[in-house]
């Protein structure tokens, strides 16, 4: 029976990056996958003829652009282009419109509130200094507060250093806005609704926190910290959709000799005197390898495909509670022609960026209430792109498709299991509130396709449909990622790694923690590392 230098269980993009970057050191890779194609939640799905869904993730930023570049990810066929801005739409029928030219963005500011347009810069610039530590954090290794080994003290000292160079009166607002809320932290910031909840949305996407929660504020950096074609905080679509990210990364991989196998899922992980080597299919076949990486979340790995009798139980019982709730809902409409939305300008530039349906702060933190009640709310917070504007290839001539994403979606609910009924009301829900802005746009559907976070977690195996791997709150951030002595990619068990957004830095599109992974797998293999340092463009 063949055995494999690794394998890597999982072809989301993390799972494919980690494979590159082993099978590029001269590693015999095989990458198992449970569907019967690739890319996890950065896929591309024609769900309806002609129209071609990124039917989960849906917008890219994080991608460290070294990764993408010392892969020649562009020669494998990837093409990330930003998108220019965003249409915020309130309640009382107000719009803001957060353009991507600076001077355009500063007078739509001024049209509401002129101490906001002044203020807006402060805003960013504070707000792009206290990223910019995190930014340099993305593909290291975190240290180990509790050892005293060489390299965990150098990492220590490195985060030292960027601590400190913020200076004594900066250090304490860094602190401080770890603890605040987003609205709270904007607070110090604005004083017009419109313009706080069109920032606090940021604060909520994907997480299991409201506007007004503590915590809240850390989630902004994550839409700051990601760059597009060095444009710093840009945000970007890929042609042909998200898809087109992993199909360049699982080109890369098996480029350098690595292979793939769909319809392969993993019932368990082969475990004998406390050291992996290898897995077995759900068919019973077993797959034989010197290492076994994870892709998949810490729930799911710790409970799932490790038997508990291989893993101390105080290990079964943090990845037991490991905070993963589900919060998320994903709402895909193929149209036969473009939206017009009230009191926006009727103009492509519009139409290329993105549509974000919050209402008011109080509408998000309702919403919010409804969730944690076990219900959806009736009036959703809605963050929408249009990619066909820019991109003819995911949709027919003359038509489009939007994606919709809905916070918040719950994974339980308090009246019972998800039904086919249930998620359609859901749905109905979405189209209702994009109705209120948009006369007119039920009559455009051509096809649409509800996903709540039960059929996010079936479909692309992350439990409970949280997107982020575990949330991200300061408890599961760094070196506390998955959890406190294991956030270095190894398990707890011999020769078995992780490399999925359950470790740092956490989630989004970025490889960052595919890539780190397979820096440690090399260091302990004693094989040249081929993993890249990263760079930065605010430097």
């Amino acid at each position: 029976m063949k055995r494999y230098d690794a394998v890597v269980i999982g072809a989301g993009h993390n799972g494919l990056t980690n494979a590159a970057y082993l099978a590029k050191a001269g590693l015999d890779v095989l990458v198992v996958e449970k569907n019967d194609y690739i890319g996890g939640a950065a896929v591309s799905r024609e769900l309806h003829q002609g129209w071609i869904y990124s039917n989960c993730s849906y917008v890219c930023s994080m991608m460290r652009q070294a990764l993408h570049r010392d892969l020649d990810l562009a020669r494998h066929g990837l093409l990330l282009v930003p998108y220019l801005g965003t249409v915020n739409f309130a309640d009382d029928g107000r719009t803001l419109i957060s353009y991507h030219d600076e001077e355009a963005a500063y007078l739509e500011l001024k049209r509401h509130s002129r101490h906001d347009a002044d203020a807006m810069f402060r805003f960013h610039a504070d707000l792009t200094r206290y990223s910019q530590l995190i930014r340099k954090t993305l593909l290291r290794t975190p240290p180990d507060p509790t050892s005293f080994k060489p390299r965990d003290i150098r990492e220590l000292l490195f985060l030292a250093k960027q601590f400190w160079s913020l200076g004594e009166h900066e250090l304490y607002e860094y602190i401080r806005f770890f603890t605040l809320s987003a609205a709270d932290f904007l607070e110090d910031y604005f004083e017009t609704d419109l313009v706080k909840q069109t920032m606090a949305s940021a604060g909520i996407i994907g997480t299991a926190l409201g506007v007004y929660s503590p915590g809240s504020s850390y989630i902004l950096l994550h839409h700051v910290m990601g760059d597009v074609d060095g444009n710093i905080g840009a945000w970007g679509l890929a042609r042909g959709g998200m898809g087109a990210i992993s199909n360049a990364l699982a080109s890369a991989f098996c480029g350098f000799g690595g292979s793939i196998r769909t319809e392969a899922p993993v019932d368990r992980v082969l475990v004998r005197g406390g050291s992996a080597y290898g897995v077995v299919l759900e068919s019973g076949e077993e797959i034989l390898a010197n290492i076994v990486v994870s892709n998949l979340d810490a729930k799911r790995t710790f409970t799932q495909i490790v038997d508990r009798d291989d893993l101390a139980p105080e290990i079964y019982e943090r990845a037991r509670h490991f905070k993963i709730r589900g919060s998320s809902g994903k709402v895909n409409v193929a149209l036969s022609g473009m939206p017009k939305f009230l009191n926006v300008p009727d103009n492509p530039y519009i139409n290329r960026g993105g549509q974000a349906f919050t209402g008011s702060m109080e509408t998000m933190e309702r919403a919010y209430d409804c969730w944690k009640r076990g219900h959806w709310s009736d009036d959703p917070f809605i963050e929408s792109v249009i990619p066909s504007a820019w991109d003819p290839t995911v949709a027919p001539p003359g038509q489009h498709w939007m994606s919709n994403f809905i916070q918040y979606c719950p994974a339980e609910l308090a009246d019972g299991p998800w039904t086919a009924e249930k998620r359609d009301q859901f749905g109905q829900t979405v189209i209702n509130k994009i109705e209120r802005h948009s006369p007119g746009f039920k009559d455009l559907i051509v096809h649409m396709e509800v996903r709540t976070p039960r059929e996010i977690e079936e479909e692309v195996g992350l439990t409970a449909g949280n997107i982020f791997q575990g949330e991200l709150t300061i408890d599961q951030l760094l070196f506390n990622r998955p959890f406190p002595g294991y956030a270095q990619y190894r398990m707890p068990i011999k020769r078995m790694y992780m490399c999925g957004s359950s470790t740092h830095p956490g989630g989004g599109v970025s490889s960052a923690c595919g890539a780190n992974a397979a820096r440690e797998i090399l260091l302990d293999l004693k094989k040249p590392n081929t993993v890249p340092e990263d760079d930065f463009y605010d430097e």
